[in-house]
């Protein structure tokens, strides 16, 4: 039952944890080391990548379909709550912030986002702080656009629109 549940056909929109949205372009049989694997062939457009997944580590790795609705709007949600500011060291943090991006979860992805987003009037973020920004916004922005069948620069764009509307209001008392 739960194989059937994670059956992916040709064209589907799919999310492999460390690398994002990508689609299925094959289902490929092939004869590796005497023993017949079935893999799902996986094309991730951004990346200009190809990368071939065994049909039964498909739940081990991790990966999924697209998010449902109402995954995602939780994740939108998040984007409007309370910035989290840790006081950890910046390394430790960041080791955090990418194991949310690589896990894949929507709402851990928009969680980073909303974390490290800084407003115009914001005092400049480092450039680690700006790179783990962008994989997480871009990640997001790749999963709401093929979920809302626009583009990602659209998608971006989305966000980007909502994090500006709250995010003002969390930082006038600073």
């Amino acid at each position: 039952m739960a194989a059937k549940a994670l059956a992916f056909d040709v064209g589907d929109y799919v999310v492999y944890p460390k690398h994002g949205v990508g689609r299925v372009v094959e289902l490929q049989q092939e004869e590796i080391a005497g023993m017949k694997l079935e893999l799902y062939v996986l094309r991730f457009e951004k990346e200009r990548m190809t990368l071939r997944v065994p049909v039964n580590k498909v739940e081990a790795i991790g990966m999924r379909k697209l998010s449902s609705d109402k995954t995602l709007r939780e994740a939108l949600d998040t984007l409007k709550g309370k910035p989290k500011v840790k006081r950890t060291m910046w390394s430790r943090r960041a080791q955090e912030y990418e194991a949310k991006i690589n896990s894949g979860d929507l709402v851990s992805i928009a969680e980073v986002t909303r974390d490290l987003f800084r407003a115009d009037d914001q005092p400049e973020q480092s450039y680690s702080e700006r790179q783990i920004f962008e994989a997480a916004s871009s990640r997001l922005a790749r999963e709401l656009a093929a979920m809302e069948k626009t583009d990602e620069p659209a998608a971006l764009k989305k966000i980007l629109a909502i994090l500006n509307e709250h995010a003002p209001k969390y930082y006038e008392a600073v």
